[in-house]
């Protein structure tokens, strides 16, 4: 397969939440754990703002966690919400192997805002994962599970050349946007900036405050969820490396949140 292609068939499948495969029922209990894992009534609400999500404080009432479904394809987790915890200030999606009866090998996490937002700056703070196989991201996505046009904004971070970001977009299934940005650090040794600002008319990114990449063809329309996920492929060996299991649990982290809206 031409690499454009692999990239267009990766993409698609990384934020397709809907194609649900039997990797066990949602309904089962988690299993007991020495982290404090995510749970709705530990959720700050008080004078909460999707403009500062401080996830020092712990879980956002603003998010939840995607919990007993996996994407297929190249995705080899099934995503469980015990997967996303808080400790240490700090909030960590986390590759494991899958303790419940999936039909994959590993487990992943997946953090989602429960409303949909449309231009404006979206921003994270985050340490990513430094592992063969791995992806850990931070995205707009919206498509035919909310009866929408598939339109996606990425920032991913490849665990096999953590010095390197890689910026990509969909409009209503259209993609082959992607730009790798060398970072001049390595994304998993300490907390950094990351950042996009979606315009009507162009989608700039941002490292550390800095701009990175602009992008001005065929822009996203389509307010989407606030996204972020840690996962490892399988099949996708000339994009990621084959996925290295030997030092797990891996485990991506996050500090905070934000998103602005534009009057546009």
């Amino acid at each position: 397969m031409k690499k454009k292609n692999i990239f267009c068939v990766i993409a698609a499948v990384i934020s397709c939440t809907a194609i649900f495969c039997s990797c066990g029922a949602a309904s089962e209990k988690a299993e007991s754990s020495e982290t404090a894992v995510v749970s709705e009534t530990s959720a700050v609400t008080e004078a909460e703002s999707i403009s500062d999500v401080d996830l020092t404080n712990g879980a956002s009432s603003l998010f939840e966690c995607a919990d007993g479904w996996c994407n297929g394809s190249m995705f080899n987790v099934t995503w469980r919400k015990e997967n996303c915890t808080f400790e240490n200030g700090r909030m960590q999606l986390i590759i494991d192997k899958d303790k419940k009866d999936g039909s994959v090998p590993y487990s992943g996490a997946e953090y989602r805002s429960k409303e949909f937002y449309g231009c404006g700056r979206y921003e994270v703070r985050m340490k990513a994962i430094k592992n063969d196989g791995v992806v850990s991201s931070f995205f707009t996505y919206t498509g035919p599970s909310d009866s929408n046009p598939w339109d996606e904004i990425d920032i991913e971070i490849l665990g096999k050349d953590t010095t390197k970001v890689q910026f990509n977009y969909f409009t209503d299934g259209k993609g082959n946007h992607e730009y790798l940005y060398d970072l001049g650090f390595d994304a998993s040794e300490d907390f950094h900036d990351y950042a996009f600002e979606w315009h009507k008319d162009k989608i700039v990114w941002f490292v550390d405050g800095k701009e990175a990449y602009t992008a001005a063809e065929s822009i996203p329309v389509t307010p989407g969820k606030i996204m972020m996920n840690a996962w490892c492929g399988t099949g996708v060996d000339s994009w990621l490396n084959a996925f290295d299991d030997s030092k797990m649990p891996l485990t991506a982290e996050y500090e905070k949140i934000s998103f602005t809206p534009f009057d546009e």
